[in-house]
């Protein structure tokens, strides 16, 4: 049966106040007025019964995880044996001095009764109230990830028998993907399973050279003041360029507003994530994967861009007036592969700068690639070098502030859906923090809502209403 607490308040008001003893400026008055949890109850209701005993209330549940966090405490038997001697939390969890303080079992017990939903709307709700206080523009959206060491040790890989990978090689990709594809991830995770968090993958990491069970997490950021707008959680090995499709349907869910570019590194940067944008009316600047892949084998070889297509004929003419021909249709990277005539380069004269393929030069087509080649030279100009820059200490300083202050770097328990949990309530604490620094109506928000009327003058100058009604409305 769900209990709600009935609040105290002999301690914290006269002639007793030790709410007096919380500064006014003290970070936890400012989130308690801030964060909104009285949906918890109405998410949760139906994960409990309606007859033995009265349970703690969810929203303090919810809060006590918030702290979990917001102080970055060791463990959560760390955080209740804390929790009576700090007048702080006491006085955010809306406790008297004389309360019991549940034990700390009634945390996992929640995360396991209550499911991920509670929390993503938690964190949807966070992204909500920065959109409301004008601190989420939309223009652009970065992109990036970064790495999560699992709650497990290299002591509890195993090896995967024949049997085990056939059996793991008919279940589904989410269930060691989060989320599809990836489930690979080269010959140590196909030989080797991390025993007690098979969810976690094994990730070679350059600081150690050692391979160590792994989550990663995804996020987007607005580029406006960094308000995280979508965070999706995988095993380690997940690749970055197939995360881009979700993080931007997230974002755009989230925020109801379509960003006009998207930054982000090469890993991006695929031929896929370039021609989705690009169908989108969506700017890639992104860095381009292609330029970093190519190797000493390509040195000297003419460049893609010297041959010509046709698109009445549908053929590529080389440098040497020769014709590539479409052959076959590659399904697996999803595109059209032209060729020449059997015999065609082995008498070109120029065959020594074309190619050193035995079988001739080959070209790839991806069905649009027109987009493909806009969204490329969009990549390479001058405003998305800009961009990408900003992006290397924009990312970083984002995921550095999740690392210091909120243990974000080491996952506190074991599965994906619980380290999905972690990332959601982190996520959720810096968009609040954000939303305390900015304030409701500083400058962000003005410059919002004068944007707003600004375009509704620009649409209708008869109709359009004063800038004080709109402005506080």
């Amino acid at each position: 049966m769900m209990g709600q607490h009935a609040r105290q308040n002999e301690l914290w008001s006269e002639p007793v106040n030790l709410a007096r003893r919380i500064p006014a400026d003290h970070p936890l008055r400012k989130l308690r007025e801030t964060v909104k949890l009285d949906f918890v109850r109405e998410e949760v209701a139906g994960c409990y019964g309606r007859k033995g005993n009265v349970s703690v209330d969810p929203v303090i549940v919810m809060k006590m995880m918030l702290l979990l966090f917001w102080d970055n405490v060791r463990s959560e038997r760390e955080l209740m044996r804390v929790i009576p001697l700090r007048i702080d939390y006491l006085w955010f969890l809306g406790y008297n001095l004389e309360d019991e303080i549940p034990n700390h079992s009634v945390l996992s017990k929640a995360r396991r009764r209550w499911g991920g939903e509670v929390f993503a709307r938690l964190f949807r709700q966070s992204v909500q109230q920065c959109l409301e206080a004008g601190l989420i523009e939309g223009r652009k959206l970065h992109a990036d990830s970064s790495l999560v060491r699992a709650d497990a040790s290299l002591n509890s890989v195993v090896a995967v028998t024949l049997a085990k990978l056939e059996e793991s090689a008919e279940e589904e990709p989410t269930k060691r993907g989060g989320g599809g594809g990836g489930g690979g991830g080269g010959p140590v995770n196909r030989r080797h399973r991390v025993g007690t968090d098979p969810d976690s993958a094994l990730v070679r990491q350059t600081s150690s050279g050692k391979s160590h069970p792994s989550y990663k997490t995804h996020r987007a950021l607005d580029d406006q003041v960094g308000v995280i707008t979508a965070v999706k959680t995988t095993n380690g090995i997940r690749d970055d360029g197939a995360e881009l499709s979700h993080l931007l349907a997230q974002h755009q869910a989230n925020t109801a507003r379509k960003p006009r570019a998207v930054v982000a590194d090469c890993k991006y940067g695929t031929s896929a994530n370039f021609i989705a944008l690009a169908s989108q009316g969506i700017r890639a600047h992104m860095g381009d994967l292609r330029s970093r892949l190519r190797n000493h084998h390509q040195k000297d070889i003419y460049p893609a861009e010297r041959f010509r297509y046709d698109e009445k004929g549908d053929t590529y003419k080389c440098p040497a007036g020769r014709l590539l021909y479409r052959h076959h249709f590659n399904g697996h990277r999803g595109y059209y592969d032209y060729r020449t005539r059997p015999g065609v380069c082995a008498r070109c004269r120029l065959a020594a700068h074309c190619t050193r393929s035995k079988a001739g030069r080959s070209l790839n087509r991806y069905p649009g690639h027109h987009l493909l080649e806009r969204a490329r030279r969009q990549s390479h100009g001058p405003t998305a070098r800009r961009d990408r820059q900003r992006r290397q200490w924009f990312q970083e300083r984002n995921f550095a502030e999740a690392t210091t202050q909120h243990g974000f770097k080491r996952a506190r328990w074991r599965g994906l859906p619980k380290q999905t949990i972690q990332d959601q309530l982190i996520a959720t604490l810096q968009n609040l923090k954000i939303l305390l620094r900015k304030g409701r109506l500083g400058y962000f928000a003005l410059f919002g809502f004068l944007q707003q009327w600004l375009r509704q003058l620009i649409a209708s100058p008869t109709n359009c209403p004063p800038f004080r009604s709109v402005l506080f409305a």
